[in-house]
């Protein structure tokens, strides 16, 4: 048995978007307006490297359905940056707003590069000349970008810059995942992890499995990844193995997170600096209460989901388990909470950095984090509740209460 087209993560998500949508009840004109972004520009960024050489870097801004609000979502630098990861990703960041209720449709940028190899001012210039590119699609009422893989709020507060220059007028809600001294949100940097803790102690109640014997693996020790990693350990579960590019550590006993979070560096890599590693494959496959993919797409596929050992995947990364693959797994009785629901504490945590800005005041981090487990709860159980009562698997189920709102919005608008 093979999964056919399912390994690409664009036809993967039409395929569940346009299944959920059929379960609400909308027809082939629904389908075809949300199958695909509304808006996608291509950029071709040039950049005077320090060589005093100009290289010329490819870029996009997808924007899926602005019909809720402006479109939300981050950018990545990554040299495997495309347009149908870029497509798939601004889906999926509608999909976040709508289980989470945001006034937002998705959206998604990239550019191919990689910023491991370049200097801190070419990553500058690079940074700046994206949204010299952009800037006029994007802006605090239209479409808000954020952090991403490998970008960060140092590289967020040059794209604020750049285009408050461009409108001549201080505009911190252009953009989030900023500098909290330049209008960034409390608890922005760590919300992802925040909110995949959520979802773990949610989906163990539903299993029956305390936090504190819980047995967790951890793929990628990135932000998301290293962040869960501490939160796991301060809530007394047993991080087990954990992941990098280079390789994974694992100690049945539990790993002393402490010493490995002292020792990473700013890509998230520490395997390098051990002699005793194991594979991924291994690490993915090792008897836990909770696996987590935090790392990168289709990690969890038809050739190792029946090998899955684990009693509940919480994915934190974004498509890291395949359709085929998420069938394998709920037909074994695996609770999945997708990414959808179980990574969509980012976003929400932006969302409540634009509207600080809008306001001018400022939450305390309490107040975020309250705010933050009340919405990424609610979104569980509305989940869950569908799963069961639908009798469909998480992911569909998912899909499902994130498009609705789209849907409606765009039918109200008259779109269809």
């Amino acid at each position: 048995m093979t999964e056919t087209n399912n390994n690409d993560v664009l036809i993967s998500t039409q395929i569940v978007i346009e299944e959920a949508l059929r379960k609400l009840g909308y027809g082939d004109d629904m389908i075809e307006l949300l199958k695909e972004p509304i808006r996608i520009l291509t950029v071709r960024i040039p950049v005077r490297m320090d060589d005093g050489k100009t290289r010329v870097f490819v870029g996009y801004r997808a924007q899926h359905n602005d019909a809720v609000g402006p479109t939300k979502g981050g950018v990545r630098f990554h040299p495997g940056v495309n347009l149908d990861e870029v497509k798939a990703l601004s889906i999926w960041m509608t999909l976040k707003c709508g289980i989470a209720d945001l006034p937002y449709g998705g959206g998604k940028g990239g550019i191919i590069c990689d910023p491991r190899q370049m200097s801190f001012y070419e990553l500058e210039r690079l940074s700046r000349g994206y949204v010299r590119a952009i800037s006029q699609l994007v802006g605090p009422a239209k479409d808000i970008p954020a952090p991403d893989v490998m970008t960060n709020s140092q590289i967020m507060a040059w794209m604020m810059d750049e285009y408050s220059r461009i409108r001549e007028f201080d505009s911190p809600g252009f953009i989030t995942g900023k500098p909290i001294v330049l209008g960034g949100s409390l608890g922005r940097e760590s919300a992802t992890a925040r909110g995949v803790a959520l979802m773990i102690d949610e989906a163990l109640k539903m299993k029956n499995i305390p936090l504190a014997s819980a047995r967790v693996v951890i793929q990628g020790f990135g932000n998301a990844g290293s962040y869960l990693a501490k939160f796991m350990h301060e809530a007394g579960a047993k991080v087990i193995a954990i992941s990098d590019v280079n390789g994974a550590l694992y100690n049945e006993n539990g790993l002393d997170i402490e010493y490995l979070l002292d020792r990473r560096d700013s890509f998230g890599t520490v395997t390098n600096l051990f002699k005793n590693t194991i594979s991924n494959d291994e690490l993915l496959t090792l008897d836990c209460d909770i696996l987590v993919p935090a790392a990168i797409e289709n990690q969890i596929t038809i050739d190792n989901a029946d090998r899955i050992r684990a009693k509940i995947v919480v994915e934190a990364a974004n498509g890291p388990t395949t359709l085929e693959a998420t069938r394998i797994l709920t037909d074994r009785g695996i609770l999945l909470v997708p990414d959808v629901l179980a990574s969509s504490g980012g976003v929400i945590v932006s969302y409540f950095e634009w509207v600080q800005n809008n306001q001018g005041y400022y939450w305390s981090e309490e107040e975020v984090d309250t705010k933050l487990k009340d919405m990424m709860v609610r979104g569980f159980k509305q989940v869950y509740e569908l799963h069961t009562t639908r009798k469909v698997n998480m992911r569909l189920a998912a899909y499902m209460v994130g498009v609705r709102k789209v849907a409606e919005a765009s039918r109200l608008r008259g779109w269809v």
